[in-house]
């Protein structure tokens, strides 16, 4: 017995699990999702000198110039998302980021004690996210977005 054809994804492709989930579960989940970045960028634009010099606190050249691009980011990537407009791009870019800032900002391993539990757990937490964020940029914005609309791969 031959061994059954290996499932390729393309932007026609539905996956099951999509179809069977209602569309309005799936925008919320996009939005909660988003909100995370979209609060944390407009903070940062709030108090752009103490973003930068806590960027600047962990090594990073340029600090002001990061927290721009990263509020930047946060807030169009996250709205992007939110609103499921270019979703599996938007996911993809803060998913990225999250992986590259999470050991930088919130390396539990090397803090004191005290600090070690809160870190640790917004270490966890980022990585959660990404993982989120993974199954936006696998599966789509869903049936509710502005790419459905455009007939993109929701």
């Amino acid at each position: 017995m031959s061994a059954p054809a290996p499932f390729t994804f393309s932007p026609t492709t539905r996956p099951i699990i999509a179809m069977k989930t209602p569309a309005p579960l799936v925008a919320v989940a996009r939005v909660l999702l988003a909100l995370m970045f979209i609060l944390a960028g407009l903070s940062k634009f709030g108090g752009l000198a103490g973003t930068a010099g806590y960027i600047a606190s962990k090594g990073l050249p340029f600090p002001m110039l990061l927290a721009v691009a990263a509020g930047t980011l946060e807030v169009v990537g996250g709205v992007a998302l939110a609103v499921g407009f270019q979703a599996r791009l938007a996911a993809l870019a803060l998913a990225l980021f999250t992986i590259v800032i999470t050991p930088i900002f919130h390396a539990f391993w090397a803090v004191p004690a005290d600090q070690a539990m809160v870190n640790q757990l917004m270490f966890m937490k980022n990585l959660s996210v990404v993982g989120g964020l993974l199954f936006v940029f696998a599966l789509g914005a869903g049936p509710a977005s502005f790419d459905a609309r455009r007939g993109a791969a929701a």
